[in-house]
């Protein structure tokens, strides 16, 4: 229907309830008002909510502090603690090239720092012991909202000892070989400290904050957790295995009984005790 035709229509129906419309239109104009106030409420309400959590917030990250620094302790007195839990993240380990293991084999320490106010930003160091690729003792990356309210990041120059920049090696490696090799290694995880082009969507550094960072534990301990799964499938198939043997020495013990002698000689099933022959 073409909007004239629509128009003539609504006139037409106008005409025909001029009171009731008139009545109608004013309690709907009268029931927006009314949405629109109850809406500012809700909305103030939220703003007051958001002040509360953040104080909250700020008040049980201080709390958390002193049980980070008592578990960095503990994580310390483990080998290979933080590369252990990179390689067996999902996410993270998709960014691990064989190169960049070794060199988080010398990563001792992880610690992530939110700002005051939480909302503004975070830190997160990596503290490494004497290596052979780079002289720094620690990386930092730093997330943070600049002056106009666009979220921003920077980081340590990686000062790279000769010949061991892993950044450019990944690059080299790829131009080189990417032809002749189906799965090609992934761009070096230490590029993640030059990248600053979108700090808004850092998957990289969300993902330590806020799944790593809270519970590490749990990532370190993923191939207990499978071995021990391992470890019942193995138990099932034993078990299977051992009905089977018995069923086949219970068809076997029926030959025997059928072929013993009259001279009482002794019989031998399978796994099974022997039997004596009457």
């Amino acid at each position: 229907m073409s909007a004239s035709a629509v128009k003539v229509s609504k006139k037409e129906l106008n005409s025909n309830h001029d009171g009731a419309d008139e009545t109608s239109e004013k309690e709907q104009q009268e029931a927006i008002e009314h949405i629109d106030e109850v809406q500012n409420e809700i909305d103030r309400l939220n703003e007051q909510a958001s002040e509360e959590i953040l104080k909250v917030e700020q008040k049980y990250n201080k709390l958390r502090q002193p049980f980070f620094q008592k578990r960095s302790e503990l994580i310390a007195k483990i080998p290979n603690f933080w590369v252990t839990t990179f390689v067996n993240h999902p996410q993270v380990s998709a960014l691990l090239g064989e190169e960049d293991e070794e060199a988080l084999h010398y990563l001792s320490r992880v610690e992530v720092t939110e700002f005051e106010d939480i909302k503004s930003g975070y830190r997160i160091d990596f503290y490494f012991d004497e290596n052979p690729y780079f002289e720094n003792k620690v990386l930092s990356k730093e997330f943070h909202l600049n002056e106009s309210g666009d979220p921003s990041s920077k980081s340590t120059e990686i000062k790279w000892k000769s010949g061991k920049d892993l950044t450019k090696r990944s690059s080299q490696t790829q131009n080189k070989a990417g032809r002749k090799r189906q799965h090609e290694e992934p761009e070096s995880f230490f590029t993640w400290f030059t990248d600053h082009a979108d700090a808004g969507a850092d998957e990289l550094g969300e993902v330590i904050k806020d799944d790593i960072w809270p519970n590490p534990l749990q990532y370190y301990l993923v191939p207990d957790m499978d071995d021990e799964e391992g470890e019942g499938e193995d138990d099932e198939e034993d078990e299977e295995g051992l009905e089977d043997i018995d069923e086949e020495g219970d068809e076997d013990g029926e030959e025997d009984e059928e072929d013993e002698g009259e001279d009482g000689e002794v019989k031998w099933s399978k796994l099974r005790k022997p039997v004596l022959s009457l």
